[in-house]
Order: C-alpha cells, then sequence, then structure tokens
C-alpha cells in the first residue's frame, strides 16, 4: 500500500505541473514535438494548386475525375523518461535536491506528453536498470509514473549511464522522445549515447548543484561520495584545493558540452539552485527556432 506522504506529494506535484503545463507551456511542447510521419486520411476531388504527385490513379480512373490522397500528420508519439536514482541524487545545498527537481521535471513533461495523446514511459536505472514501465496513455497511467519516481528506493547507489541506453537500444521501441535525467556522473557511456541518439530523439537534462562546482572556504571539512560511501577530509580554506576542484568540475562540463554538440543533442541544464522553468523554457524556444529555419 502507497504511503499517505506519498500520495499527498504526488498532489502536490501534478498540481504544481500541470499549472505550469496549462500556462507557462502552453502549445510549447506541441510545436516542438513533430508526429512520426503522415498517415492517409481521406480522398477528395482535385483542386488548383493541389500536388499532381498526390493523385489516386485508381479512384480517378473508376470515377473519371482527378481525385487526391489526403494525409494528416501522425501526431502520437512515445516519451521516454529516463531517470538517474543513484545516490549522487540525494545531494542539494540550495532549495532541494537534485532528485526532487528530476521528479518536477518528469511530471511537467510527462502531463505536457498527455495533454497532447501521447504516450509515457519511464525508466529508473543506477549502475542498472531498476524499474522499467512500457508507453501508454492517459492521466492515470502519468500519475502512476510519477508516484514511481516518488516512491522508488534504488538497491544500488552507482550510476552507469550505458545501462539504461543499452537497454533502450535493444527495446522494440519506435522512434520515441527520449530524455535522459540525470547528473552525468559516469563515464563509458559514449558509445551507447551515440546508437540512442540515432535511434530516438534524445534530449540530455542535465541537474546540477552549486557545491559540485565550487567548493565555499569553511576550513577542513569531511566529503563523503555519495555513490561510494569514500570520506576524505578536505581544507576548503586552501586556495589550491578549491581552484583544482573549480578546475576539474569545469573540464567535466567542457567535456560533456563538447560529446553533446559532437552527437548533435540537445542538451537543458538545470540547477538547485534556480527555477528549472526558465531552461525549459528556453529548450523549448531554441528547439522551435531549429525547426523554423
Amino acid at each position: 500500500m502507497i504511503p499517505a506522504e506519498i500520495l499527498r506529494k504526488v498532489r502536490r506535484i501534478e498540481l504544481r505541473t500541470r499549472h505550469l503545463v496549462n500556462t507557462v507551456f502552453s502549445g510549447e511542447y506541441h510545436s516542438v514535438f513533430k508526429g512520426q510521419g503522415m498517415a492517409f486520411s481521406e480522398v477528395r476531388g482535385y483542386q488548383p494548386g493541389d500536388d499532381v504527385r498526390s493523385i489516386d490513379w485508381n479512384v480517378t480512373a473508376r470515377v473519371g475525375d482527378p481525385y487526391v490522397k489526403v494525409f494528416d500528420e501522425e501526431r502520437e508519439l512515445s516519451v521516454m523518461l529516463l531517470v538517474d536514482a543513484s545516490g549522487s541524487g540525494d545531494f542539494g545545498t540550495v532549495g532541494q535536491m537534485k532528485g526532487e527537481i528530476a521528479v518536477e521535471i518528469c511530471a511537467l513533461l510527462a502531463f505536457s506528453a498527455i495533454q497532447n495523446n501521447d504516450r509515457v514511459g519511464l525508466m529508473i536505472f543506477t549502475d542498472e536498470v531498476e524499474v522499467y514501465i512500457p508507453p501508454k496513455k492517459g492521466k492515470k497511467h502519468v500519475l502512476r509514473v510519477i508516484r514511481e519516481l516518488l516512491y522508488f528506493r534504488p538497491s544500488h547507489r552507482r550510476t552507469d549511464l550505458t545501462q539504461p541506453l543499452d537497454t533502450l537500444n535493444r527495446l522494440p521501441l519506435r522512434r520515441s522522445v527520449v530524455f535522459l535525467v540525470s547528473d552525468f556522473k559516469s563515464a563509458g557511456y559514449e558509445a551507447a549515447l551515440r546508437v540512442a541518439s540515432r535511434k530516438h530523439d534524445l534530449v540530455a537534462v542535465s541537474v546540477r548543484d552549486p557545491r559540485e562546482d565550487a567548493l565555499p572556504q569553511m576550513g577542513i571539512v569531511e566529503l563523503e561520495d555519495a555513490e561510494t560511501g569514500e570520506e576524505i577530509l578536505v581544507d576548503t580554506s586552501d586556495p589550491r584545493t578549491r581552484h583544482a576542484f573549480a578546475e576539474r568540475a569545469i573540464s567535466e562540463q567542457e567535456a560533456r558540452t563538447q560529446l553533446f554538440r559532437e552527437i548533435g543533442l540537445d542538451m537543458i541544464e538545470v540547477s538547485t539552485a534556480a527555477s528549472y522553468v526558465d531552461p525549459l523554457m528556453h529548450f523549448f524556444k531554441t528547439r522551435a527556432a531549429k525547426i523554423r529555419s
């Protein structure tokens, strides 16, 4: 039985994200993510300006007047949410944990999808895939996805991005919109990422905390790796230590950005120190501009 507190959290997230979908994100999702092709709708009489290539010669020969085939866009999509639930998500020094923000972003994307009659699926992973829910339609299904994200307790603490990407690449899915939500604290996933980006419309959602990019000056502190449990003492009053920490963070971010650019991936960068609404809106507007051009 699902605890009452989880149900209350689901309700709060539903109210918040549905409000954003109905106001801030109204129309943005639909304009950016198109259907998977064109489906036959009907035949009608030829009109001046119609493409002669669309003439249905069988019907034309049968009735004696030119008729054309009419096609409509196949609007229906599948949206897959690949969500990192490793130990590093239980970290946040500002307002929320990274994992909490990831859940809200997923809820927002899921409600945007069902508002457009699209299917939503979920994959929760650590260093292995721990949950897989196939894409389906409907509000009831989306609420199940959100409950799963909130109620889930991982069996593992480490991250391996290769595992969910390889699993995704093996699934018998049509081309889908895939949001990979993680802090990308993993290595060796480049090949699987390239394959996934060719098969699907893959978008990387990076969730970070300011303390992962810069150390405050707090004297000697004990730091623990959330995924391995390793503990070390760090003298944050030493400028060289703080500089080395920041340089490493910058180097990792630049390498990741370069990889995504080479593959042609869109990336949404979210911080626990600010609202995720602006980065998402920037993504939608930038993506829409690319489509128009």
